[in-house]
C-alpha cells in the first residue's frame, strides 16, 4: 500500500515545489501546474493515479521526493511548508462545515475549469479566491516566503493560493490512502523504492 501513498506525497510536494518557483520567480511550469490543479476538481476519483491524470503525471514530485530522501535538496523550505500543509490537513478535515464549503466551491468552478483549463487566469483566480476565503483561516497559518516583488503581484498570489489547495487536496488524499507521519521515521527506505520505481 506504500505506492498510493508515495504519489500522494508526490502531489504535494510537486505543488509546493511549485509555490516556491512562483514565490521566487513569478512563474513555474504551466504543465506541471495543469496536473496538480486539475486534481483538485477530481474528488471522486477511482484511484491515485486517476487523480493526477494517470501514470508519469508527478515525475517532477517525484524527483524532488527523491532528492529530498537522501538530503540532497538545496531548498530548505520545501520541507517546512509539506509540513505546514500536514498539519493544516488535519484542521481542514476536523471542520466539517469548511470541508463542504470548499468542495462546494470547487464544484462550483467545476464548468469553467472544463471549458476554460484549470490553469485559466479566471479559474485560478477563484481557486485562489476560494482559499482565501476558507482555508486560509485555519492555523498554522501557511506562510509562503519568496521575492517580494513578485508577492505582491495579485495574479501570483492567487496562484500561490490555488496551488496551495492543490497541495491540501493531496495531503488529504495522503491520510485517505494510509499515510501518517510513521512514514518519514519509519519508511523512508520502503517510499524510496516507490519513488526509484515510478522514475524508472
Amino acid at each position: 500500500m506504500m505506492r498510493p501513498r508515495v504519489l500522494a506525497l508526490a502531489g504535494m510536494v510537486q505543488s509546493l515545489k511549485l509555490v516556491r518557483q512562483i514565490a521566487e520567480t513569478g512563474h513555474a511550469d504551466s504543465s506541471s501546474q495543469r496536473i496538480v490543479l486539475d486534481s483538485v476538481f477530481r474528488i471522486d476519483a477511482d484511484s491515485v493515479d486517476a487523480v493526477y491524470g494517470g501514470r508519469g503525471q508527478l515525475r517532477h514530485g517525484l524527483l524532488t521526493m527523491r532528492d529530498h530522501l537522501v538530503d540532497r535538496s538545496g531548498d530548505e523550505m520545501l520541507p517546512k511548508l509539506g509540513m505546514s500543509i500536514l498539519q493544516l490537513e488535519r484542521r481542514f478535515v476536523g471542520d466539517d462545515d469548511m470541508a463542504e464549503q470548499v468542495v462546494s466551491g470547487i464544484r462550483a468552478l467545476e464548468a469553467a475549469a472544463q471549458r476554460q483549463g484549470s490553469i485559466h487566469p479566471e479559474v485560478i483566480g477563484r481557486l485562489g479566491q476560494l482559499y482565501a476565503d476558507t482555508i486560509s483561516h485555519l492555523r498554522p497559518k501557511v506562510i509562503v516566503q519568496g521575492n517580494p516583488h513578485y508577492l505582491q503581484q495579485p495574479q501570483v498570489v492567487a496562484e500561490i493560493r490555488a496551488l496551495l489547495l492543490a497541495a491540501l487536496r493531496s495531503a488529504v488524499l495522503w491520510r485517505q490512502v494510509g499515510g501518517s507521519y510513521w512514514d518519514f521515521a519509519l519508511r523512508r527506505r520502503a517510499m524510496m523504492q516507490v519513488v526509484e520505481e515510478e522514475l524508472g
